[in-house]
């Protein structure tokens, strides 16, 4: 493909599964989160999805590249597992899913960000920093706008957290493609999920005083399979197909999922706020990381090792 091509079919296919898989993550912790605590969340999750991943990583041999490559195999577990799942868990005990989900669609706004910093002088065209500022209005729309969520230092503390697990979510693409390109995705995956998991094993015994509730449990179980395990192989393909920089482009539609479903199982409120402030979110994220434009330059990566 080349540098100004459009998505190919298997990036659009790989666009679509990020964009309903995580989509409807924040519904799965919005439930687990009733009867299990964040940390406790963190662990079951990434263990749950190393423990699916584990045999297809030994059959191809990607453990031993993987290790080869510890210290930034671990930067990427803490700055995409670590750090967001415990941010995503402890927010949503405060806020809803929905609104959780939008509040991580700016997470291409902190991608230009950081291109900004990084040399690239596109990110300055005026259209591009236009498309910022009017993306974080749109945040700002959505964070005052009334009957959103519950007022009061806990809320807001948790919508800080939102925003923190979006920079670690735009920086986490950054090390895959600059650090991580020639290791098999499958074997960074697995290896950085025993290690946040295992790392978080204390923290969730020691906070875990009852039995989940079923509805707690299942939602666990289907968010360490579905938005861990399967979400982080098709999230490394993608990265390899459209380059870090266009990659997060689906979480313009986590939203619109996190939404509906939150709106329909949990009965999350359609506000004002919200009315107004996404839309403003999604076109600036859109005008932020590509100009305007429906072809976007990508960088060049090796193909994706999938089992």
């Amino acid at each position: 493909m080349s540098a100004q091509a459009g998505f190919s079919k298997r990036g659009w296919i790989l666009f679509a599964v990020m964009a309903i898989v995580w989509g409807i993550t924040y519904l799965f912790i919005k439930e687990a989160v009733q009867s299990i605590t964040p940390p406790a969340v963190v662990a079951g999750r990434t263990l749950l999805g190393a423990l699916v991943l584990l045999p297809f990583a030994i059959r191809s041999r990607a453990l031993r590249a993987a290790w080869k490559h510890w210290p930034w195999v671990l930067a990427f577990g803490l700055v995409e597992m670590a750090g967001p799942f415990l941010l995503l868990s402890h927010a949503e005990t405060q806020l809803p899913s929905g609104l959780t989900g939008l509040l991580v669609a700016t997470v291409p706004l902190f991608a230009v960000i950081i291109a900004l910093t990084r040399g690239d002088r596109t990110a300055l065209a005026p259209v591009r920093l236009g498309g910022l500022l009017l993306g974080f209005a749109g945040v700002a729309i959505v964070v005052v706008g009334p009957g959103l969520f519950p007022s009061g230092p806990a809320s807001a503390f948790a919508i800080g957290e939102i925003m923190l697990t979006a920079l670690l979510y735009a920086i986490a693409p950054f090390i895959i493609a600059h650090k991580l390109a020639d290791v098999p995705s499958i074997g960074t995956i697995t290896l950085a999920l025993f290690a946040i998991g295992i790392g978080y094993l204390p923290a969730a015994m020691l906070t875990q005083h009852e039995l989940p509730t079923l509805r707690s449990g299942v939602s666990l179980l289907l968010l360490g399979v579905i938005c861990t395990a399967v979400a982080f192989v098709a999230f490394f393909a993608l990265i390899r197909e459209v380059g870090p920089v266009r990659a997060p482009l689906f979480t313009y539609v986590n939203p619109v999922v996190a939404i509906v479903l939150g709106t329909i199982f949990l009965s999350e409120p359609i506000t004002p706020g919200l009315l107004i402030g996404f839309p403003l979110i999604l076109i600036g994220c859109w005008f932020a990381a590509t100009g305007g434009r429906l072809r976007t330059r990508r960088e060049s990566m090796p193909p994706v090792q999938i089992p």
